[in-house]
């Protein structure tokens, strides 16, 4: 049976991705976030294509709905060009605009950005009747960061406290993160170190003044005795930061 998928760019914002399929997509965004300080006229985000095809790209913002599409975009900034070709072996730089909107200056505030790349309808005769066309979207953090916040992003990091506590289900235990900063802290991973064990979580974020739980797998026993806590957080440029403090009971 044959059979051809058209959508429109903003249909294709699902992003399929799955581990056995061998379609990659041709857009490399650089960088991992983007940080928006409030002095800044603009920010720019460069985009690669190192593929051998080009690719049509679009691009928005949004508030934190994973579902957003370009007719649903509500963030306060301002993306040229919304939508664009990139050729193999070209770039393309993204110029971001923030519109203004009273945001609160005591803290950062979320929003994210949303790169759409829809690889092109196959050139050969024959075979634009019979194939899948994935559509792939990156979604990156858009840290808003007002001027004269006290303290740094990576001061933030060094200063989470943590703590042990049940988890939701009452039949194991999570790490809790309170971050009083104004800053967010994006994790890769936390993990308790007891009794020659390492009990790890999956990664997350805990927003400026905020507490987050960070789920221990095999843990079934409050530990007695000394415990370190090691998380890795991200930093601005993207990499990788270890941290290790004493857990405190």
């Amino acid at each position: 049976m044959k059979a051809i998928m058209r959508r429109s760019l903003a249909g294709l914002a699902l992003a399929c991705c799955a581990a056995a399929q061998p379609a990659m997509a041709n857009v490399v965004i650089t960088g991992t976030r983007v940080v928006y300080n409030s002095d800044a006229r603009e920010v720019t985000i460069k985009l690669n294509n190192p593929g051998k095809e080009p690719a049509l790209v679009q691009a928005w913002t949004d508030r934190g709905n994973a579902k957003s599409t370009p007719d649903t975009a509500d963030a306060p900034f301002v993306i040229m060009p919304p939508i664009f070709r990139v050729d193999p072996g070209k770039s393309q730089t993204l110029r971001m605009t923030f519109t203004q909107e009273a945001l609160p200056q005591d803290r950062e505030s979320l929003f994210w950005l949303n790169v759409l790349d829809v690889p092109p309808l196959p050139q050969k005769a024959g075979e634009a009747s019979n194939f899948l066309q994935i559509a792939f979207r990156s979604r990156l953090k858009i840290f808003y960061r007002p001027t004269g916040l006290p303290g740094s992003p990576d001061e933030a990091a060094d200063k989470v406290d943590w703590k042990l506590v049940k988890n939701a289900s009452g039949k194991g235990y999570a790490l809790r993160g309170h971050n009083g900063s104004p800053f967010h802290v994006s994790f890769n991973l936390t993990a308790l170190l007891w009794n020659g064990r390492e009990y790890k979580s999956d990664g997350g974020m805990i927003a400026p003044q905020a507490s987050e739980d960070f789920e221990l797998n095999g843990l079934s026993a409050a530990p007695a005795g000394k415990a370190m806590v090691k998380y890795e957080t991200i930093n601005d440029y993207g990499a990788p930061v270890s941290h290790q403090v004493e857990l405190k009971f």
